[in-house]
C-alpha cells in the first residue's frame, strides 16, 4: 500500500484502525509492516496496537481526546475529573483524558495525549451519554451526577465533606438532585450516598448563595 491511498482511505477520519485498511486483496502482513514505517518516519501516530492517527501535516481532522479514549477501551466512557471540567464543574484544566470500564485498569501515553483507564463493577456502569464534541465528533461521556460519584467511588476518602470542598464545585445548577439521589441509593454502596448526601447540601448552599447575591 502507497502513502497516498491510505491518504485516500483515511483523511476524513479522526483515528483510524488497522481492519478498515484491509479490505480487498491487501496482505495483512504488508499492511501492518508499512504501518510501522509510516509511524517511524512520522507521517502517522500509533495510539495503541492497531489505533491510528494521521500526524501534520497531511491530518485534516484533529481527533479530540475524549473520541480516541472511547476508541482506544472499546466500552469505556469519560469521567472523574475529566468530565467535571468538560462540564465546568471544576475549575482546573485536567492533563490527562480519565476514563472507566468495566475491564482492567490502564495507561497509555499517546502522541495526541495521555489516557488513563480505571476499572469499576459492570453494576457501575451507567450514566452515561453521547455526547457532541464537534460538529463531526462524538463520544460517551459521564453524566455531571455520575462523574462526580465515580470520583467519589474511585477515591479514598472521596465522600469527605474536605475532599468535595477542596475540588472547588462551581456550576452546581447542572447538577439533577433527584438523578444523584437515585444513583447514590441505586449503587448500594454507603459511600456513594453519603456523597450524594453531601454535595446535594453544596448545591443548595451554592444555589442560596447566588439568591442573596
Amino acid at each position: 500500500m502507497i502513502f497516498e491511498k491510505l491518504l485516500k482511505i483515511v483523511e476524513a477520519e479522526p483515528v483510524f484502525e488497522t481492519g478498515l485498511l484491509l479490505a480487498g486483496d491487501e496482505n495483512p502482513f504488508d499492511v501492518r509492516k508499512q504501518l510501522s514505517r509510516w509511524v517511524n518516519s512520522g507521517r502517522i501516530y500509533q495510539l495503541r496496537r492497531g489505533l491510528y492517527a494521521l500526524a501534520p501535516p497531511y491530518q485534516k481532522t484533529t481527533p479530540h481526546p475524549f473520541l480516541i479514549a472511547n476508541r482506544m477501551v472499546r466500552g469505556s466512557y469519560i469521567s472523574c475529573q475529566s468530565a467535571l471540567a468538560f462540564y465546568g464543574l471544576i475549575p482546573e484544566r485536567v492533563p490527562l483524558t480519565i476514563s472507566v470500564s468495566t475491564g482492567r485498569p490502564g495507561m497509555w501515553s499517546t502522541p495526541l495525549g495521555d489516557f488513563k483507564f480505571h476499572h469499576i463493577a459492570p453494576k457501575l456502569f451507567t450514566g452515561y451519554q453521547l455526547v457532541n464534541l464537534t460538529r463531526d465528533q462524538q463520544a460517551f461521556v459521564a453524566s455531571p451526577e455520575k462523574a462526580l460519584l465515580d470520583l467519589v467511588h474511585l477515591t479514598t476518602g472521596g465522600d469527605d465533606l474536605a475532599y468535595l470542598n477542596e475540588m472547588r464545585l462551581q456550576n452546581l445548577e447542572q447538577i439533577n438532585l433527584n438523578y444523584l439521589n437515585m444513583l447514590g441509593q441505586r449503587f448500594e454502596k454507603p459511600k456513594l450516598y453519603r456523597a450524594a448526601t453531601t454535595i446535594a447540601e453544596l448545591v443548595a448552599e451554592e444555589i442560596e448563595t447566588f439568591e442573596i447575591i
